[in-house]
């Protein structure tokens, strides 16, 4: 690489460093203002599933299962010494007011029990937010989309996210989004086997990447044999399926029960489509829910522009998922919830760049193979 070259790459790393991390901060904040950890003291108060009762371990299931980030918290919540947490927990801004109250308005925050804890939950869901947009530009990549595509497309897909937690919004969401696309990214590019920890992370933070593993299939298959293909799919899925077996073996005596079924609800509100129209705050303004008829004939449009560009496999996995993801979100989701069709984030993610590559009057894409 001569010294231009490498002069221009660095440039540009070093743009998509400050852009991702300002669309993950964006992100993060449209997501946080709006639904905290719903934590108690807040408007988006949800006693279940609130940070205190899931970092505690008495969260009702099946919230209690997403136990990476409040495991993690509390592993190095132990191993910081008492006295550097006092002197946390005292610290001050140069205003003189306590900084935890400078930096949190959560009552949770201000918890000598909590604060920590807090703290590490809010860097490391910030931290997801932000690798989910490098994961997101490579996947892009990888599938064969330019560079500004990419770059654009995983930034529109996290500014999304906000809008997508319409009627909740979790400290396990952003990392569910970073997992999809690392696995999809790594199912692409490697061999099955170096899946299998970010299976075991991916399951530990959310029980739903057990549903997304059949829909990895068809990228695995791109650089695989069938059989090779359907082996990892296998060993990945049982992977995930131990993980949450011993979660929910651990807490199998908590309230609440392995899913909740909201079948009538989901048909009691199709006579009453007044409720897509219902005000909802997001990125500070008032705005209706998103799940509405105008995103809804967006996300229809997008997908009938972009379908016939995307890739076959990438077809293949869209199928999968949706195959899996509806009939799931009208028996256990709560009506309107768009995050709760996660299993096609991917799938939504290349339909974006898909057009944008059209609107950027780009040639069909190439995709890369490797290995």
């Amino acid at each position: 690489m001569n010294q231009k070259a490498f002069a221009s790459k660095l440039y540009y790393g070093s743009c998509c460093f400050v852009l991702f991390f300002v669309a993950a901060a964006a992100s993060f904040n449209g997501y946080y203002d709006k639904w905290r950890f719903r934590e108690a003291g807040t408007s988006a108060s949800m006693q279940e599933a609130s940070f205190d009762a899931m970092v505690d371990g008495t969260a009702a299931r099946p919230f209690v299962y997403r136990q990476l980030l409040p495991m993690l918290a509390n592993w190095i919540d132990r191993r910081v010494p008492e006295q550097t947490k006092d002197r946390l927990f005292a610290a001050r801004d140069p205003g003189g007011a306590p900084l935890r109250e400078s930096l949190f308005s959560s009552p949770v925050a201000q918890n000598r029990a909590y604060f920590l804890r807090y703290w590490i939950v809010y860097a490391a869901v910030f931290l997801f937010a932000w690798i989910s947009v490098y994961a997101m530009y490579l996947l892009c990549r990888s599938v064969g989309y330019a560079p500004a595509t990419s770059a654009l497309s995983a930034v529109v897909m996290v500014l999304l996210m906000p809008y997508l937690m319409s009627g909740g919004g979790y400290l396990y969401d952003y990392p569910e989004l970073a997992f999809f696309a690392l696995a999809a990214w790594m199912a692409l590019n490697f061999d099955w086997w170096w899946m299998i920890p970010v299976a075991a992370l991916a399951a530990w933070n959310k029980e739903s990447f057990l549903l997304f593993i059949p829909a990895l299939y068809p990228l695995l298959r791109r650089r695989s044999s069938r059989i090779n293909a359907l082996a990892g799919t296998g060993v990945l899925g049982l992977t995930c399926a131990a993980v949450y077996c011993v979660l929910r073996s651990h807490f199998h005596h908590n309230p609440g029960g392995t899913v909740a079924v909201h079948l009538m609800e989901q048909i009691q509100t199709i006579p009453h489509p007044s409720n897509m129209f219902s005000p909802e705050m997001t990125y500070g303004m008032v705005l209706i829910r998103s799940f509405n008829p105008l995103s809804v004939a967006l996300i229809a449009w997008t997908l009938w522009r972009g379908w016939r560009s995307l890739p076959r496999a990438i077809q293949r996995h869209a199928q999968i998922a949706a195959l899996i993801n509806f009939p799931l979100y009208f028996l256990f989701c709560n009506p309107g919830e768009l995050r709760d069709f996660s299993l096609l984030y991917i799938a939504f993610l290349l339909l974006l760049a898909a057009n944008l590559t059209k609107w950027a009057g780009g040639p069909k894409i190439a995709p890369r193979r490797s290995g």
